[in-house]
């Protein structure tokens, strides 16, 4: 049975003799520092999809990783075996954990249209008003279920359902409430928002360095907001920038400047 208080000490021993500090070790597997530390105290475990990374930064096998200490060969095989169905009990429980969550999480929602729709029946005596906050909560569903059940593997599928149907929702919610603009300038925010976050999925995943990450996604930040409000004041005759939108560009700056000073801070070891 693995012994996280023990696989901890190890990690941070071999970390130590690497001579490499939590922040340094995190950002190579472009994770925090808060996390590397929760495995150095036995609070949590790395998670199974960096195991490799961290054993090819640290210098030693996965088998050796959840043992907690150093394998001479003679025991190696033995060790790998109680490994394995270690780990696979644990994947199989966070699975478990997810699942029931991922099933109380539906049924909840489920209530929230049976209510919906026996208020409206019990109200007006058909379905009227209750189809609007039924199609929400749908779509609610559609997008968190995926994140609920797989965890992190499960943050892209919900986007690409997010992406796939945030449009098509806003025209439902448009002719349920008769009012045009839902759509019209709905769709507008939402393909440019979808947009963005796909652009700082990229910028995690192709930057190391979270800060410098961060930063960048403050500073893109900035175009899609003008972006969004030209398209809008063609729409409703609003002007393109108001001092608001001012005040918003002066603070996402602020936050991409701050973003790369921390950044280069940490490269320059001034932040621990």
């Amino acid at each position: 049975m693995m012994n996280q208080i023990e696989i901890g000490k190890f990690i941070a021993k071999c970390r130590r003799e690497k001579k490499l500090t939590q922040a340094q070790l995190a950002e190579k597997l472009d994770i925090t520092d808060r996390a590397v530390s929760k495995w150095e105290t036995g609070k949590s475990m790395p998670d199974s999809s960096i195991m490799l990374e961290l054993c090819e930064i640290l210098g030693i096998t996965v088998n050796e990783l959840l043992s907690g200490e150093e394998i001479d060969m003679e025991s190696y095989e033995k060790k790998a075996d109680e490994n394995l169905i270690a780990l696979k009990k644990k994947d199989e429980n966070n699975m478990t954990k997810n699942a029931i969550i991922s099933i109380l999480f539906s049924a909840t929602l489920l209530i929230g249209i049976m209510v919906c729709l026996i208020c409206n029946i019990a109200i007006s005596g058909n379905l009227t008003w209750s189809l609007i906050p039924i199609s929400s909560i749908v779509f609610a569903w559609v997008i968190s279920f995926p994140g609920i059940l797989f965890g992190k593997r499960g943050i892209i599928v919900s986007l690409i359902s997010l992406s796939a149907f945030i449009v098509p929702y806003l025209f439902l919610l448009g002719s349920l409430l008769k009012v045009r603009e839902v759509f019209s300038i709905g769709a507008v925010m939402a393909v440019a928002s979808v947009a963005f976050l796909w652009i700082i999925v990229a910028v995690f995943k192709r930057i190391e360095r979270k800060l410098a990450a961060l930063g960048i996604t403050f500073l893109s930040a900035i175009p899609l907001m003008i972006l969004v409000n030209v398209l809008l004041s063609k729409m409703i005759e609003e002007p393109v920038l108001d001092v608001w939108d001012m005040l918003s560009i002066f603070i996402l700056l602020i936050l991409a400047f701050v973003s790369f000073i921390c950044d280069y801070a940490k490269q320059k070891g001034l932040m621990k």
